[in-house]
């Protein structure tokens, strides 16, 4: 579809044929989204609204269908051709071949990175031989990104399950350390992917983007945007908050923005309201800090850029940026809004300190010098987000990759389900 829309839109000199074509591509995508997606949610929705107001509707509408997979991810990276083609941006291409090769990229077609057409288009038009040094640096990604998936996640990920499945039973010590480790079991699963989506794609001659650059070290909520999720977040800035008038129309205009991007954000990750709260809540964290004129002073340096450890104020920083965006996950990872207030309410009424001891017996002090270990190599030593192993010394290099192969056979689980999480988006 989006391949003759792009062509109509490029041959168009009326600008409005021009936009009606973009019309016709966006109401395209958005409608399979929509009814793949969202159709049973808002069918849902409105029958349990309706039985607010007392009446018991039972309903035959909803529909037994299996979502796409990567479908949200896909429909953007789809979406955002024709959007560079209308702003001019971007030429459309006459071969179908290689627009479908952009559309269903294996590599990223699952979960992201979520590509412009700019840049990947024009790599696989373009001709392109072995190399070396592009080959080895994906192998060494894709390795990164396995053990960030069965070590951290996947060893994480029975925990939280647990404490999940049981925040009524467990006090507060307990929850806190559940929704602590989601944050790292979702960086862990979903860089991971990343990881081993860029290596991938490098062993065929193609860069993606950088999907993440270490948000966990993140000093305020706009600088974690900027590091989290990097290609969606661009996404909805050059195509959603950009065109709305960006921070360029008043504040008021410019919190609006911020509020449609985040409830937006939050409403692309799930048919749920638990996602719809989550949104809201980082546009209630984003926004004084937008209004302070402090979103933009941490885009170009990191933390303890020429120090061995960040100082007390970088910490501190640090240290309540990662407890405010792990409080967001309480409605990210619950089954339902019930649930996540009920998780919240938890803490409050049961706030008391218990050791956790997983039912499996599985040792948790193991666990927090594996994630020692993890976020010092990623903060101290792994400075750059596409290189994982750049030491200088040959010898460094194969201990550590043997070490990390010893860890991935060590903490390898059979009984782990090991499907991404972002798989479900």
């Amino acid at each position: 579809m989006d391949f003759f829309v792009g062509q109509a839109i490029h041959n168009s000199d009326n600008q409005s044929k021009r936009k009606t074509w973009l019309w016709i591509s966006v109401i395209f995508n958005i409608s399979l989204l929509g009814f793949f997606k969202y159709y049973n949610f808002f069918v849902n929705s409105w029958v349990d609204f309706i039985s607010i107001l007392g009446y018991d509707l039972k309903s035959t509408w909803t529909l037994q269908i299996i979502l796409p997979v990567g479908i949200s991810f896909y429909t953007f990276q789809t979406m955002s051709y024709s959007l560079d083609i209308y702003y001019k941006r971007l030429s459309p291409t006459k071969d179908f071949i290689a627009f479908a090769t952009f559309v269903s990229f294996f590599p990223q077609l699952v979960a992201g990175p979520i590509e412009r057409a700019s840049n990947l288009l024009s790599q696989i038009t373009a001709k392109r031989v072995f190399n070396y040094v592009q080959c080895t640096e994906g192998l060494k990604l894709i390795l990164w990104g396995l053990f960030k998936k069965v070590v951290i996640a996947d060893s994480i990920a029975p925990i939280v399950d647990d404490i999940f499945a049981n925040y009524h039973s467990y006090p507060a010590s307990t929850l806190i350390l559940g929704v602590s480790l989601f944050s790292f079991q979702v960086y862990g699963d979903f860089s991971g992917y990343s990881d081993i989506a860029i290596g991938t794609a490098k062993l065929f001659g193609i860069e993606l983007m950088s999907n993440f650059k270490f948000p966990v070290f993140s000093r305020n909520v706009a600088e974690y945007w900027q590091r989290w999720h990097v290609s969606l977040s661009t996404w909805f800035r050059h195509y959603v908050y950009i065109p709305l008038g960006g921070s360029r129309v008043s504040k008021l205009k410019s919190v609006r923005n911020i509020i449609i991007i985040f409830l937006v954000s939050g409403f692309w990750h799930g048919a749920n309201w638990t996602f719809i709260a989550w949104g809201a809540l980082h546009a209630v964290l984003y926004i004084p800090v937008f209004l302070m004129g402090r979103n933009r002073i941490y885009m170009n340096n990191v933390v303890a850029e020429n120090n061995w450890f960040p100082s007390v104020k970088e910490i501190i920083q640090i240290m309540i940026t990662f407890s405010l965006v792990t409080f967001s996950r309480v409605f990210f990872r619950s089954e339902s809004i019930s649930d996540a207030f009920g998780f919240i309410k938890q803490c409050y009424t049961n706030f008391s300190y218990e050791s956790y001891h997983h039912p499996l017996g599985y040792r948790m002090i193991d666990y927090y010098i594996l994630l020692g270990i993890f976020v010092w190599y990623e903060f101290r030593i792994r400075r750059d987000e596409r290189a994982p192993f750049k030491f200088k010394s040959k010898y460094v290099r194969f201990l550590v990759y043997a070490l990390v192969i010893l860890a991935m056979l060590l903490f390898y689980d059979d009984n782990v389900d090991r499907s991404f999480i972002y798989f479900q988006f």
